[in-house]
């Protein structure tokens, strides 16, 4: 779990780096600061509500006692992540449902205090409750091991990536403060390569993450 953190400073100098070279390239000193302050946003917004994004983005709902777990509907699924996350010694997360038929299950949040699980009623449909439960253990395995703040870093990372390679074509035409043209070569790179880059972070990342979850889940679940 240390070592989780040390991958999220790691990633979100990253950023701020990699933001800060480019406004130097493209624009000198007033370039480097604009980035540098677009950086420290991105990793802002990153720590402190992408978990809420991600959720509004899905629409996903809460479901608890308070509302019924949505109408009686999800009584069993809420009791099921409770009881996993007794088995994983986690704080209860919030549960959410997504009213989508495609099979999915993800979990969010900077850490195990602030962590959400979510699943389609697809998921739900299509699993048995044996599956549903190690699907689940896995994705709580994340939040035990602050693998989701990470992959919400990583995922920013690669997103910050992708936006360099956009910036440095569109403005790479113009001149930086010391009336130099920015290397039209340098921006057809960046183009090319950070789509490259992006996706070899997030799958060097997501590797080691999974495998780890998908042992760790089988304890939770206590069914190997």
């Amino acid at each position: 779990m240390f070592g989780n953190w040390i991958k999220t400073f790691v990633l979100m100098a990253g950023i701020t780096a990699l933001f800060g070279a480019v406004g130097v390239a493209l624009g000198g000193k007033s370039g480097m600061m604009l980035a540098l302050l677009v950086a420290a946003g991105m990793n802002i917004y990153a720590y402190w509500f992408s978990d809420k994004a991600v959720l509004k983005m899905y629409g996903a709902q809460e479901i608890n006692p308070e509302n019924n777990y949505g109408d009686g509907q999800f009584r069993n699924y809420y009791h099921m992540v409770k009881e996993l996350s007794e088995n994983a010694e986690l704080p209860m997360p919030k549960v959410y449902v997504m009213n989508e038929q495609q099979p999915n299950a993800f979990a969010t949040g900077r850490n195990p205090e602030h962590a959400a699980v979510a699943a389609t009623v697809g998921i739900m449909q299509t699993l048995s409750e044996r599956e549903l439960r190690g699907v689940m253990a896995h994705e709580l395995a994340h939040v035990k091991h602050r693998d989701t703040l990470i992959s919400t870093i990583s995922a920013t990372m690669a997103g910050a990536i992708s936006s360099i390679a956009q910036f440095g074509m569109f403005f790479g035409g113009g001149r930086n403060e010391g009336g130099e043209r920015p290397s039209m070569v340098m921006s057809m790179l960046m183009m090319f390569l950070a789509p490259m880059a992006a996706s070899l972070i997030q799958m060097a990342i997501s590797r080691s993450r999974e495998f780890e979850a998908d042992r760790m889940g089988a304890q939770i679940s206590r069914d190997p």
